[in-house]
């Protein structure tokens, strides 16, 4: 039987479209391997969002051409996020690739449709439900709506018949995606939101969590954080990207909310939600970022304590507005030693809120086995290993914690339940 291999890189988009496309390729007779030199058809699914992102995609894509030229029967094919809307140019930088298509999408040479209607066949216990495709904010910074296009939500009944599915498949958990995931609905004719969409989906027989982001400060309703309040499936994990504590920064990235709105948003949800967990996104040294810019950011996380930072050092990324108008006049060493600063800083907070988590006895809905040890998140997304020779897959688990770092906890298991 033919045999293909996915390259994936990037954001959970694209792990998503990635597991779609996988089983997309097993409907069609192939099976997968490890292997790309064992592969008959290949696909990397790219991430530009940053120049590191890209890099890898571009040198994967170089140590791919030598291969091809050994064994030209081979398909090669790429998507994601590096593939424009000037396929020409990309065959002519890379020739020995056979095809180009646009995320959540399949090659002409599969039926080239669109992506989101087959589903994984053998689903990991916690999978990624796409909601939306596609982002219209347009940040400065940010290289998303010019390779996603505009925002295109999915109805709410096809999603929920989607999750009804997935559950029958063996999956307990559902992490709703979208660029901007707020904003859910604004573009259908009815003018769903995402509120009531994880009002219809909490009522899904077997489902056991719900989860959803990437979040907007500007889009993120009092409804929607109502529904993380009083919903028992919603999970109390809020992703919700700052970007920069400095107005000045915040205005030229075109973010649409100020550092003192942000601030009591946050406070916003705390005051509803108070067990929950709270992630940002950080990007330091964008163009004009000033020291004392810089540090409002280091003060804005150091007072608000979130659970985990994404931090990012600014890159050019040509076609974005920042790349046209900003200067990137940042030293690249200043941009590490700002972005190694938030680092040092996040790991004192994380650290010492799991410290929190000692002697504790948490919810653990286990994933798979890593080495000798099984692993799984909490329902605030704190990632937990630990050992047992039960079946524990798709299991909620019971685990007392007796050991904390800032990135993950180890236990024992307490009492494991079925669900």
């Amino acid at each position: 039987m033919p045999q293909y291999h996915i390259w994936t890189i990037g954001c959970q988009m694209n792990k998503a479209e990635s597991e779609r496309l996988g089983s997309y390729l097993e409907r069609l007779g192939y099976v997968p391997t490890d292997s790309a030199e064992a592969a008959d058809f290949i696909v990397l699914n790219s991430c530009v969002v940053r120049q590191s992102a890209e890099s890898r995609v571009v040198n994967k894509l170089k140590a791919l051409k030598a291969f091809k030229r050994l064994h030209p029967e081979t398909t090669v094919a790429v998507t994601g996020c590096l593939v424009n809307s000037n396929i020409n140019q990309l065959r002519q930088q890379f020739p020995h690739v056979d095809d180009f298509f646009r995320p959540g999408t399949y090659p002409d040479r599969l039926g080239g449709t669109a992506g989101q209607d087959v589903l994984p066949q053998q689903p990991s216990p916690c999978t990624f439900v796409p909601i939306t495709q596609g982002c219209d904010n347009f940040c400065t910074y940010c290289i998303v709506p010019y390779r996603r296009g505009r925002q295109k939500s999915r109805p709410p009944g096809e999603i929920a018949c989607e999750v009804s599915e997935l559950v029958r498949r063996g999956v307990k958990e559902a992490t709703l995606l979208g660029q901007n995931v707020d904003s859910y609905g604004c573009d259908l004719p009815e003018k769903p939101d995402l509120a009531g969409l994880l009002y219809e989906l909490n009522s899904i027989e077997g489902l056991a969590r719900i989860r959803f982001l990437t979040d907007h400060p500007k889009d993120m309703s009092t409804r929607l954080i109502e529904a993380v309040a009083s919903l028992d499936k919603v999970c109390p994990l809020i992703n919700l990207p700052v970007q920069a504590g400095s107005d000045e920064v915040l205005k030229a990235m075109r973010r649409g909310y100020t550092a003192a709105h942000y601030r009591e948003l946050i406070g916003q949800i705390r005051a509803k939600v108070p067990d929950v967990a709270l992630s940002t996104d950080v990007i330091v040294g964008f163009p004009g970022e000033s020291e004392t810019q810089f540090e409002q950011t280091a003060d804005l996380l150091a007072k608000l304590k979130f659970d985990t930072i994404h931090v990012a050092a600014y890159s050019v990324r040509p076609g974005t507005v920042a790349a046209r108008e900003l200067a990137d006049d940042i030293p690249p060493a200043e941009k590490k030693r700002r972005l190694d600063k938030i680092e040092r800083l996040q790991e004192r907070i994380a650290a010492e809120i799991n410290a929190g988590l000692l002697g504790q006895t948490v919810e653990v809905l286990v994933e798979n086995r890593k080495g000798d040890k099984w692993q799984g998140r909490t329902r605030t997304g704190k990632l937990v290993f630990f050992s047992g020779t039960g079946d524990y897959p798709g299991q909620l688990v019971n685990i007392k914690i007796e050991k904390t770092s800032p990135w993950s906890l180890q236990g024992r298991v307490e009492h494991k339940e079925a669900k």
